[in-house]
């Protein structure tokens, strides 16, 4: 009897319904997509900026395929209002997404206008130091620049462009400067790194040596060795010559005897002042 209760309890378990729906066990379908019959398009118009550089670009869309539309710009917040503002040059990403959560992606670009240099005068100018003849160079030439578009770079004689507008350790000589400013237009100078005058110590030292040491040094006679017809061979043997003409060692010079004490008093005040072509 007992048996026979336990299996009228088991066929029962066994067959009741595995659900409350009404329609006998069977679950209901999923709703349907809301997007799979809405194709949303999306289009823009592309506004660049305005000069190289500027941020005043912008993109205004227009979206279809639903409602309620709402954007963003490179994965950024959404916006309901259908413009981005204040753009920069370069690469974007909108989606377009709508009420029912379907959505649209599209890529777009900016870009900086091609400059123009019509009508454009750069006016350069370029101010040159001297280089002391008879040392290494160190001139430099400053230069300047108006009328395009800052910054400005600056070449010397056709060379790399560099951001400093000032040249150092220019040699003597003539020089074609450039500017180029931001849109790549130029203007151009001319310049010249000359040497400096003598100093009136050394000029009184080259006449000194020249009217009673050419005989000798004056590039004849091999025995004399150096030429003191250069004036640099004048400034680098300035020791040799306060040794030779001012203390006699060791010999004289010229051979005819020290000069007076007055001549060899210039060759020291020379010496002392720094014995260079410019003192």
């Amino acid at each position: 009897m007992k048996l026979t209760a336990l299996l009228y309890m088991l066929i029962i378990v066994l067959f009741l319904p595995t659900s409350c729906s009404k329609t006998g066990g069977i679950l209901p379908p999923p709703p349907p997509d809301p997007c799979s019959l809405i194709s949303v398009n999306l289009n823009g118009v592309v506004v660049n900026p305005s000069v190289s550089g500027a941020s005043d670009g912008s993109i205004t869309l227009s979206a279809s395929g639903g409602s309620g539309f709402t954007f963003n710009i490179n994965g950024g917040a959404f916006q309901s209002y259908h413009k981005f503002n204040n753009l920069p040059a370069g690469n974007y990403t909108v989606m377009a997404r709508n009420s029912d959560g379907c959505s649209s992606v599209v890529a777009f670009l900016l870009s900086n206008p091609t400059p123009s240099c019509t009508g454009v005068n750069i006016t350069v100018s370029a101010t040159a130091t001297n280089n002391v003849f008879c040392e290494s160079s160190t001139a430099t030439i400053t230069v300047s620049a108006s009328g395009g578009t800052a910054p400005y770079t600056y070449n010397l004689n056709g060379g790399a462009y560099q951001a400093a507008n000032v040249f150092t350790n220019i040699a003597t000589g003539s020089y074609m400067i450039t500017a180029k400013d931001a849109n790549g237009c130029i203007g151009n100078a001319s310049t010249t790194v000359n040497n400096g005058t003598a100093g009136p110590l050394f000029t009184q030292v080259r006449t000194l040596v020249r009217n009673n040491c050419l005989y000798c040094h004056g590039g004849v006679f091999s025995s004399g060795g150096v030429s003191y017809s250069d004036d640099c061979n004048i400034v680098s043997g300035k020791l040799r010559i306060q040794a030779r003409a001012v203390d006699g060692n060791p010999s004289p010079m010229p051979q005819s005897g020290l000069l007076p004490a007055a001549d060899r008093q210039k060759i020291i005040d020379w010496i002392n002042a720094g014995g260079r072509y410019s003192d």
